[in-house]
């Protein structure tokens, strides 16, 4: 296939406000030993996007500077070394960096095929939040059959995409939202529970709903809810942190629950993890997870596509927490 010498992508001239960014043209990334080259379809929209465009979550030492983690489209190259995918694959891809273009680079070890029956856009709202779930939920904090789950943030990307997981393993979901429109959006994915964290103090609800509390939390408010995740776990729970939405000090925090009831806190973020950690969250994510999305038990929640030109748009949704799901934009056909 020839390969254009120029690309459209989603500039970022200097941290700020949505409309900070800006369509441009510029050359193709290089590829490095072990990448595919990806022609775009469609990018995925996630808070980490938002924060790096702020200037609050700077892309790691050798990474791309262009805005977008997550991208499905077809493979037109393979650098040197690279094994496991042909040209003409349909992928989709956790990127290091470079979403937000018409071409992108991305590691063979961070890409998955499409799974059966998916487009473009569906197979492009899997990779973060994917990713990010399954290494927080499962791996770290060690999510199993027949245990509780509190994941807060029920309705955006992760909270979805964790409901659905976390149901379809066989543990009970409680949920925290906003308004009744996202609870019972919750609740259609599985969660037996789904909290107004605006009328209902969710600490209250789990005390009364359960017996000593939920055995995992997900979390991405961090300082804000931390006595009360705390107060929220039974004993042996683990809370996993994934985001500091709502500040990262904790002040004050009575941490006595920590040792009486040999709570686990912990916590990470996707990004600066090796490429070694990366490959192995795709190899589990392909055995354990590809078969439940095939068979209809797990899907993506597409609340909105955009097009790429309107990303502007996109970032304004996204801050706005009016969505339930997924954000996605179409870079091309």
């Amino acid at each position: 296939m020839a390969l254009p010498s120029q690309m459209r992508y989603i500039d970022l001239p200097q941290p700020g406000a949505p409309d900070a960014m800006k369509l441009a043209t510029g050359p193709l990334p290089d590829l490095k030993p072990g990448d595919l080259l990806i022609r775009v379809e469609a990018s995925g929209v996630n808070r980490p996007d938002v924060a790096q465009r702020q200037g609050s979550y700077p892309p790691p030492p050798g990474a791309s500077p262009i805005l977008g983690l997550e991208v499905a489209g077809e493979v037109v190259a393979l650098g040197p070394e690279t094994k496991g995918f042909n040209v003409g694959d349909k992928v989709c891809a956790l990127a290091n960096g470079g979403g937000y273009a018409e071409y992108s680079a991305v590691p063979a070890t961070q890409t998955l095929a499409w799974p059966k029956g998916y487009d473009a856009i569906r197979a492009a709202a899997l990779p973060e939040t994917f990713f990010t779930v399954w290494a927080n939920l499962f791996m770290m904090a060690g999510l199993k059959a027949g245990e509780t789950v509190l994941i807060h943030g029920g309705s955006s990307g992760i909270g979805t995409t964790a409901i659905q997981l976390a149901k379809a393993i066989g543990a009970t979901v409680f949920t925290t939202v906003g308004n009744e429109e996202k609870a019972e959006a919750c609740r259609k994915l599985g969660a037996l529970h789904a909290i107004n964290y605006k009328a209902e103090d969710f600490a209250a609800v789990i005390k009364a709903e359960t017996k000593g509390g939920v055995n995992v939390i997900l979390d991405m408010i961090a300082a804000a809810y931390f006595e009360k995740n705390l107060a929220s776990l039974a004993k042996d729970g683990r809370l996993s942190i994934i985001s500091l939405l709502g500040g990262a000090v904790a002040e004050k925090a009575n941490l006595a629950p920590i040792m009486v009831k040999r709570l686990r806190v912990m916590g990470s973020t996707m990004r600066p993890r090796t490429a070694e950690e990366k490959r192995e969250i795709r190899d589990e994510l392909q055995a354990q997870v590809w078969p439940l999305i095939e068979a209809g038990k797990v899907a993506p929640v597409i609340h909105k596509v955009f097009d790429f030109a309107d990303v502007v748009e996109a970032h304004r949704l996204m801050e706005s927490s009016d969505h339930i799901g997924k954000i996605v934009l179409k870079v091309q056909d």
